[in-house]
């Protein structure tokens, strides 16, 4: 049969390359996730892929055609809609588009769709499908499997500070206890809880150490109600009592009674929790101070924690709030604690910053906008 019809269509493809991606584009743009991108970011690899369907239709070899796909555009474009925001239906349709405006170009220059032709034609685009599709849905994977890894570190991390209150207290307990000669039966209870926490100590010592490299999180779900902040950060200073003794330094709570903030609780009771934890491991013998006042003007709320610790390095400062720079001089810092504030506060849109001299203390502040 001839080849004719499949090298005047490679031929077309090559002439009208760019009227051809110029009618695949306006169709493509009707999906929901095309529709803000740009002409480069829309193309992509696509004008590649026409290259390589207009060179399969010269071969005509399956066997060719298929180690041609393998080494061609299909897996960078399926790796690129990830990023795009596409779903994997919206990545099959414009590889059937395409297919579609192919037709549409063949009848314009009256190419006769022979079998042979057609062939070639389905064996390129159902391959380019499969190729793209698969890449796809393997970073999508991906991506999952790294989400909850990243969540489970980031729990892990505050697992870690309410663990460390629990366990000072039971050893301040068991230490009371045994010195007003209380019965066998309730030491061995404290000791019993002092030992599990250690266990769970070590987990979650564990968990953070093989997540170290996963410091990200993102979709950050929120629930915003309006609340007393004074009431959280008070019980919030009372459950890190313990810590704070053992540092030396006094927790104090300066908010105003009557401060209302729309937010998240859980996810604030976190950012606080990180922020204190953070200033008594650089304050030994000082003051954490956490204060708030409203902004007016910029109809936001604006919190903060003062201390008089040791300060931050100048060249530091502008890191501390990236994924994975913890603090080379801890061993228990991973990089987790004030990237997780940023995360948090970043969520519910407000802004986070920090200004430090060393020796004489930091000062980190952040904002929660009200309620729209």
């Amino acid at each position: 049969m001839s080849q004719e019809p499949r090298r005047k269509l490679a031929s077309v493809i090559r002439s009208e390359k760019e009227e051809l991606l110029a009618a695949w584009r306006a169709q493509v743009r009707e999906l929901p996730s095309a529709r803000h991108l740009d002409v480069p970011t829309l193309n992509d690899h696509i004008p590649g892929m026409l290259d390589e369907l207009a060179g399969s239709l010269e071969l005509g070899n399956d066997r060719s055609i298929a180690e041609n796909l393998r080494e061609g555009t299909a897996p960078e474009h399926g790796s690129q809609r990830v990023e795009d925001g596409f779903d994997i239906i919206e990545v099959v349709s414009e590889y059937n588009i395409l297919r579609g405006c192919v037709h549409a170009l063949a009848d314009k220059h009256d190419v006769r769709m022979d079998r042979t032709l057609l062939h070639v034609l389905n064996v390129v685009m159902d391959g380019a499908i499969g190729l793209a599709v698969q890449t796809f849905a393997e970073e999508k994977a991906m991506e999952v499997q790294k989400r909850r890894q990243e969540y489970l570190a980031f729990v892990a991390h505050d697992l870690r500070n309410p663990l460390t209150a629990i366990s000072l207290s039971a050893s301040v307990l068991g230490s009371d206890l045994e010195a007003e000669k209380a019965d066998e039966e309730t030491i061995l209870l404290i000791k019993t809880l002092h030992r599990n926490v250690g266990q769970l100590e070590a987990l979650v010592a564990k968990v953070l150490e093989e997540n170290a490299n996963l410091l990200s999180e993102d979709g950050v779900s929120m629930e915003r109600r309006h609340f007393d902040l004074w009431a959280l950060v008070e019980s919030l200073v009372h459950s890190m009592a313990p810590v704070a003794e053992r540092a030396g330094a006094r927790l104090v709570n300066t908010i105003p009674y009557d401060m209302v903030v729309y937010a998240d609780a859980n996810l604030l009771r976190r950012v606080f929790q990180n922020l204190l934890s953070n200033s008594l491991a650089y304050t030994a013998n000082g003051e954490v101070m956490i204060g708030a006042e409203r902004n007016e003007h910029d109809a936001v709320t604006e919190c903060w924690v003062t201390d008089n610790g040791s300060g931050i390095a100048q060249e530091r400062l502008e890191l501390i709030f990236e994924k994975g720079e913890g603090d080379p001089d801890r061993l228990d810092s991973t990089g987790l604690g004030l990237a997780i504030v940023k995360s948090f506060v970043e969520a519910h849109g407000g802004t986070v910053n920090a200004k430090s001299e060393e020796r004489k203390g930091t000062t980190v502040r952040f904002t929660l906008p009200a309620k729209p």
